[in-house]
């Protein structure tokens, strides 16, 4: 039966019952917010993910921020879902299959992602870690070098063209004023070993940042070996007053990358920590060797004026082991280069405050990719050859004026078009080579209102377009293009509010969302390659939900954070292939309520505790809706002892996740064929490590 739809504006009524003022989200729904507060100087947290530095309390859009301390302190380090699902409107799977990386959605935005990421743009250090075909990675972060994380949800496609749910801005951490070297060890159950060296300082200038980490991790089930070493640099030169220039350098080697695949339920009950008998017959799993080098230079002419430029190059060896014989080993050599360059100007325009940003965007992807037959683990006869190269062009402006002292009005508007190239090398006469070009116009406006000193309210509207990746072209039908993938379309609108409340030491806020989507990419298997994953086109599909945010300090040390995420996100029309019609069915893979809570005590002394707990809603695994999750409850607890021995800082913590010992599962496979959804997580586990630093 078709899911029970709640309309946006039902969410909205529903929301300002009176009798929801006493909730504990009291804050983000009472009128008297209104009521002007004393004025107290609120603390400034400046992010970029909107291309400018900007108050993330004065952007009319919803933006959720994670610091050093909430990445690096005490963390086990395997994957950015330890800190970011405290940021409401992010859904996080996939820590332990490295193969697969970590799986993210934003507001349903990836969802669908099978491997790597989809629909959300992803930048470390301004430089794109998002393909021009829209697919993006996180393995090559380095989260021990970590400075802030920056999550930007709803439309972006203004500002950053092919993505649609979101983006993930990663700045590393900021060279102190006094240099300091630091090691980190850490060790742990199911094989978990990690070490890391770093120094970052400042030297005349020059301020500097090096990071180098290796991982060797057995994991919890059969088949799911992982192991990589990662360095990451950021140089950065101050020409003069008025110009600098960074150098951004990451090498990324990860030799094992072993996949255990999706089981079925009656193997989950069997024994959650086996791998499916397929996966270990043909040694399912990846190699990734990378090298990623970029620059940016920045130049101000005068109060007003600025320019930033950027250029970028990153080549990428992959070999991929799938758990079928017909091409089930993929090998490609990646290169990926472009630049951009952006001019900002902040001039008063007609005596009111302006700031002008437009600039372009330049990116050029090849890949040279080959298909083997996998005869048991071992590398068959070559089946597939050809090179697949997409260029991308996008025109962006935005502008920002103060309408009066309290109203902002951000308009935005941008233009891309990317091409898709095939050119079939392993037929004689080309059968499989083609080509499509595909352009779109977004365009994103909104409008913040400051109440007062420690409010906020904005509306905001855009609309955003998402490209099908090199991979998601693949042809069921055989090599090339399939021509019957057209992009997908979203209308984003958006009512939030921002505040504070200094005397009691709490912030807080709310985001409303509808979104209208047309031609959403939905991934599906076939029972002749299964663990290879085609994508087909829905109909129409809608998403709306409720994001709430609240943070409190109740006392000096102790402070407390709560996130809650509300989703009713529905196939509106949508006849599969087959002619099987899934109208009004919820769309898998994302469930209705998510909610984060932290409690975490810093002792000035240097003792500090972190304790969390996560609640999932149980959610569809496929289409059809016929196969549902457990919800669950996961209880994390990390603590530790920063020790200061003269210029030498000791941190031993210890750390365990899964407290409740749960079972659940750590990835779900959107319509898995053979039932295989479920890829469990691990039981009960602790860890420990230690960190010296030492300044000089």
């Amino acid at each position: 039966m078709p899911a029970r739809r709640l309309s946006f504006f039902t969410i909205v009524k529903r929301f300002t019952k009176p009798t929801l003022f006493y909730s504990g989200f009291i804050l983000v729904v009472s009128p008297s917010w209104l009521i002007a507060a004393d004025n107290q100087a609120r603390e400034e947290l400046i992010v970029n993910a909107t291309r400018v530095n900007k108050d993330a309390f004065s952007l009319p859009a919803a933006i959720g921020v994670v610091n050093l301390e909430q990445v690096q302190l005490g963390q086990q380090q395997l994957g950015l879902d330890e800190s970011l699902s405290r940021i409401p409107g992010i859904f996080l799977q996939n820590r332990y299959n490295f193969a697969q990386d970590l799986r993210v959605a934003i507001r349903g935005s990836g969802a669908r992602g099978s491997f790597g990421v989809r629909g959300v743009r992803i930048l470390v250090d301004g430089i794109p870690n998002t393909l021009p075909d829209g697919q993006g990675q996180f393995d090559s972060v380095d989260l021990g070098s970590v400075g802030q994380i920056e999550v930007l949800r709803g439309a972006s496609s203004s500002l950053y063209g092919n993505a649609s749910g979101g983006v993930i801005n990663i700045t590393s951490e900021e060279a102190p004023a006094k240099p300091f070297l630091e090691a980190r060890t850490a060790f742990g159950e199911y094989g978990y070993a990690k070490s890391q060296l770093k120094t970052a300082g400042k030297s005349g200038q020059l301020d500097y940042l090096l990071s180098a980490s290796y991982l060797d991790l057995d994991g919890y089930r059969d088949q799911s070996h992982a192991q990589n070493k990662n360095f990451n640099s950021r140089f950065r030169i101050q020409i003069d007053e008025t110009s600098d220039l960074t150098v951004i350098i990451n090498l990324f080697d990860s030799p094992v990358s072993d996949d255990p695949g999706g089981i079925n339920a009656s193997a989950v009950k069997a024994d959650p920590s086996q791998a499916r008998d397929r996966n270990v017959l043909f040694d399912t799993g990846e190699t990734i060797d990378q090298q990623k080098f970029g620059v940016k230079y920045r130049k101000a002419f005068g109060e007003y004026q600025e320019v930033v430029a950027r250029a970028y190059t990153l080549s990428r060896d992959f070999a991929n082991k799938l758990p079928f014989t017909d091409g089930g080993i993929v090998q490609f050599d990646r290169s990926f280069m472009g630049g951009g360059v952006q001019y900002i100007n902040s001039a008063p325009l007609v005596g009111l405050d302006n700031r002008l940003t437009m600039g372009v965007d330049l990116d050029r992807q090849e890949d040279d990719r080959r298909r083997f037959n996998n005869n048991n683990g071992v590398r068959g006869s070559l089946v597939f050859d050809q090179v697949e190269e997409v260029t991308s062009l996008g025109l962006f402006v935005q502008n920002e004026t103060a309408i009066t002292d309290y109203l902002e009005l951000t308009l935005g508007l941008r233009f891309d078009e990317v091409e898709f190239d095939v050119d079939d090398k392993f037929f004689s006469d080309g059968d499989d080579s083609g080509n499509t070009d595909l352009d779109s116009l977004s365009g994103s406006l909104g409008l913040l209102w400051q109440v007062n000193d420690q409010l906020n309210l904005y509306v905001n509207v855009g609309s955003s377009f998402e490209t099908p990746t090199t991979t998601e072209f693949a042809n069921p039908a055989g090599g090339g293009f399939n021509q019957k993938l057209d992009p997908q379309d979203a209308v984003s609108y958006e009512l939030g509010i921002k505040g504070v409340l200094e005397n009691y030491q709490l912030s807080y806020d709310l985001a409303l969302f509808s979104i209208d989507l047309e031609d959403e990419l939905t991934p599906f298997e076939l029972a002749e390659s299964p663990g290879r994953t085609f994508y087909e086109n829905t109909g129409e599909s809608s998403r709306q939900g409720i994001e709430m945010a609240l943070a409190a300090r109740l006392t000096e040390n102790l402070k407390v954070a709560l996130a809650y995420t509300y989703s009713d996100f529905q196939f509106e029309r949508f006849n599969n292939e087959n002619g099987v019609s899934y109208n009004g069915n919820l769309i898998p893979g994302i469930p209705e309520h998510l909610v984060h809570g932290s409690l975490s005590y810093y002792h000035h002394r240097g003792m500090f505790v972190a304790a969390e707990l996560t609640y999932v809603d149980g959610f569809y695994a496929d289409n059809a809706n016929a196969v549902k999750t457990d919800a669950y409850t996961l209880a994390n607890l990390r603590l530790g002892w920063r020790l200061s021995l003269g210029r030498a800082e000791l941190t031993p913590f210890v750390g365990a996740n899964n407290l409740g010992d749960e079972d659940y599962a750590s990835n779900i496979r959107i319509n898995a064929f053979g039932g295989r959804y479920f890829e469990p997580a691990p039981e009960q586990n602790f860890y420990a490590g230690l960190t010296v630093k030492i300044d000089y």
